[in-house]
């Protein structure tokens, strides 16, 4: 029995030598997360690890090293796309705004449009991630070389959240202020003044980055000649910059056509048109796919003097995100 306690000892003296030659290997090669303490990782492989420690006189194997990082709380995970760039100092603020507005359209017969640009798709035979049910693998080339895609597809989607249904405009050209005005026009004719004829004015809550941002000057003066032509208002309110994950459209259409068009190779704007109308989840969403053929160039500027004419109202609390587009006769 003295003999087993003592190698025991001579057993957990090891161990521990062993683990704090390991803490040493690791200290000058560690990395984390300043804001929490508790996160740490390294960039070297267990047997990078067993290297140093053999140099250092403890020779460890590579399962041992393994262990070791199990024990000590490090394991193989992958990087999580959660953390903001930056928070506005009102974007607490604006979302009780977007919600209370929110609350007022689905309460009145007005629409309540959510709108949003999904980036671009690379058309042509092409790898993609996803799976699909077949008898054997495809053979698809890189995306990474841009010589082998057949071009691009913009997606922009208009959705309804009082009828459910979605619409997406798939456009070739850059992702410009005009091209999201004239799909959001598109989207109030599809659902808005044929769909609720006694409608007010339409509420459109739009993200904060991106052509569907509050900032550009021409998509408002668009708007102007929209609601001039058609009559009845409109109402703008912004999510704040790097909140777009908020706006209804991203969890409650998007994430479907992502699944719908997986696995597959994008060939044309038509098999792209084909695969997100086949979108039906259970929740009673509808898509219907549009392509466009206009071509939008970059770089437009609002009309001199826009500015000064202008009928847009904006709101005394947080103007920059919260506006109404006023036509001609009021």
């Amino acid at each position: 029995m003295p003999q087993n306690r003592g190698g025991r000892k001579r057993c957990l003296e090891t161990r521990a030598g062993r683990e704090a030659n390991f803490w040493c290997g690791l200290k000058d090669r560690p990395a984390g997360d300043p804001r929490r303490a508790e996160s740490l990782w390294t960039d070297l492989t267990p047997g990078q690890i067993a290297e140093a420690l053999a140099a250092q006189g403890t020779p460890v194997s590579e399962p041992g090293v393994r262990q070791l990082l199990e024990e000590q709380g490090y394991g193989r995970r992958q990087a999580q796309k959660s953390a903001a760039r930056g928070e506005h100092p009102a974007r607490a603020a604006q979302f009780r705004t977007s919600a209370r507005l929110r609350a007022e359209s689905l309460a009145a017969p007005d629409p309540l449009l959510s709108i949003e640009t999904k980036k671009r798709e690379v058309l042509g035979h092409c790898y993609r991630k996803g799976q699909l049910y077949t008898t054997e693998p495809g053979r698809v080339c890189d995306p990474a070389f841009p010589s082998f895609a057949a071009g691009g597809v913009l997606p922009h989607g208009v959705y309804d959240l009082k009828k459910t249904p979605g619409s997406v405009h798939l456009g070739t050209s850059p992702d410009t202020s005009e091209f999201a005005g004239d799909r959001l026009g598109q989207g109030w004719s599809d659902r808005g003044r044929t769909a609720d004829p006694d409608a007010r004015s339409l509420l459109v809550l739009g993200a904060g980055g991106g052509s569907n941002r509050a900032a550009p000057w021409v998509c408002k003066e668009d708007l102007q000649r929209l609601v001039d032509w058609r009559g009845g208002g409109v109402r703008g309110a912004h999510y704040p910059p790097d909140a777009s994950k908020y706006n209804p459209i991203e969890p409650q259409l998007f994430p479907h056509l992502t699944r719908a068009w997986q696995g597959g190779s994008l060939r044309s704007v038509g098999v792209v048109k084909q695969l997100l109308e086949k979108a039906r989840p259970a929740t009673g969403l509808r898509v219907v796919g549009q392509g466009l053929d206009k071509v939008y160039q970059t770089g437009r500027k609002d009309t001199e003097g826009f500015k000064e004419t202008t009928r847009l109202r904006f709101e005394a609390f947080l103007p920059q995100w919260n506006y109404r587009v006023v036509p001609a006769t009021a």
